[in-house]
């Protein structure tokens, strides 16, 4: 509930938030949705090497995520009347709400290696942590921009909405602490004595490292893709509240196709199942280039072919991280597993902040016209088209090719016997001296 609103709600709201509501250029909206972001590039190791120092990932959780639902509604406030001002406040709430999140999101990451140790159940877990993670991304990608509406639009319109999704964000802050009070964790004996040494450990990891930059890729696209939403209802398919009928579109269907993946992945192994996801997204983007042309319900469908190649994404990386942390752990004899979730989110935070990025400079190249009304402003269409290439083949370029990064991940799997119990391994070219 809270990874799931604070990661989607301001991919999608935010950039036209800042060109159509506050009148910021698309260039420099996009910068102020980047920067805060990449912050958290640097935060969430810091925040990983405190959670693992102390052992207490709860107590992180419970303190951070009060603090975001309250800054997240802060976002949205907009105090100030001018426009640069008003985006500069904008830029400063968001990076606030970046650090918070960052010491919700990285305890949060590393509980899952410590709460089981089959290889199996984890896919399980992940399955099940998913399938909540789809229906908040539902419920708050698609009431979001509703609730904007329905509370007048503009500037207040958009506080309303930013305090619907803060109070989600408590909620789920406060069923995560309770929920977890009971639950075991199995955890190393020791840490690592610096962070840097942890870092070190992260960086010879050679299955974690093409796992992380395949995703950040593929959080990259999936960002850019989030981005575009409300501008391709507003000047592709032109219908009103198109915004909330493509996100139920995008993640509906992810909810129904999770069991089918979990019986995919059994079969085939994470990997080649990361893989199929993965290139069903891309084909599915690439298949809206010709939305123009398409009637409502045949865009609707292939949103929904692209949401559910991004449900498998989701379920299968997600299950694959435990499984290097595990193999790190019983190699080592150590508990770091907040260093590894701690670079993981700092790379996922990355790629969904180069998303509105990306998808900014498009706009701002094609010739965007911003807009301080509230309403989107008559586009020329150059614009559309940059609106178009932004929302299809951009995302499926980055999400398609990012396999290839997969290469040196050894997933393991028999064809008989089914997957090993540490599937996360290093191949013989890939160890360093002195690994068995």
């Amino acid at each position: 509930m809270v990874t799931g609103a604070f990661g989607t709600v301001p991919g999608l709201l935010l950039l036209p938030y800042l060109t159509d509501t506050l009148g910021v250029a698309a260039g420099v909206a996009g910068l102020l949705v980047l920067l805060p972001k990449a912050w958290d590039v640097i935060v969430n190791p810091v925040a990983g090497r405190i959670s693992d120092r102390t052992g207490a990932r709860r107590p992180f959780m419970l303190v951070a995520g009060l603090l975001l639902g309250l800054l997240f509604a802060a976002i949205f406030a907009a105090p100030f009347p001018g426009g640069a001002a008003s985006g500069g406040y904008v830029a400063f709430a968001f990076l606030a709400a970046a650090t918070a999140f960052a010491f919700f999101q990285v305890p949060y990451v590393a509980m899952p290696a410590e709460l089981t140790d089959g290889y199996a159940e984890r896919t399980r877990l992940m399955t099940w942590r998913v399938a909540v993670l789809a229906l908040t991304i539902l419920v708050s990608g698609a009431l979001a921009p509703l609730v904007v509406d329905l509370t007048g639009g503009g500037r207040e319109g958009h506080r309303w909405s930013g305090a619907f999704i803060g109070s989600l964000i408590v909620a789920g802050t406060l069923a995560t602490f309770f929920g977890t009070r009971g639950a075991l964790t199995h955890t190393a004996t020791a840490a690592e004595p610096s962070l840097r040494a942890q870092l070190r450990v992260a960086a010879g990891n050679a299955p974690f490292l093409a796992l992380l930059i395949c995703w950040v890729v593929q959080a990259a696209g999936i960002g850019t893709m989030l981005a575009g939403v409300k501008y391709f209802a507003d000047h592709v398919i032109v219908q009103e509240a198109g915004a909330t009928f493509l996100f139920a579109a995008f993640v509906g269907p992810a909810l129904l196709v999770m069991p089918l993946w979990t019986a995919v992945g059994k079969r085939h192994g994470k990997l080649r199942s990361l893989v199929a996801a993965s290139l069903l997204f891309a084909t599915g983007a690439l298949l809206l280039l010709a939305a123009p042309a398409l009637p409502g319900v045949a865009v609707y469908l292939i949103v929904a072919l692209v949401g559910a190649g991004y449900a498998g994404q989701q379920v299968f990386a997600m299950a694959m991280l435990p499984d290097c942390i595990a193999h790190d752990t019983e190699r080592t004899g150590r508990r770091q597993a907040g260093v590894f979730t701690g670079l993981w989110t700092a790379g996922e935070t990355l790629g969904l902040a180069l998303g509105p990025g990306i998808y900014a400079l498009i706009l701002q190249i094609f010739g965007y016209v911003s807009s301080a009304t509230g309403e989107s402003a008559v586009q020329s269409d150059t614009a559309r088209l940059g609106v178009l290439l932004g929302f299809t083949v951009v995302p499926a370029l980055l999400v398609g090719a990012a396999v290839l990064l997969l290469r040196r991940y050894d997933d393991r799997t028999g064809a008989a016997g089914g997957p090993v119990d540490n599937p996360a391994v290093w191949t013989t070219e890939n160890r360093t001296p002195g690994e068995g």
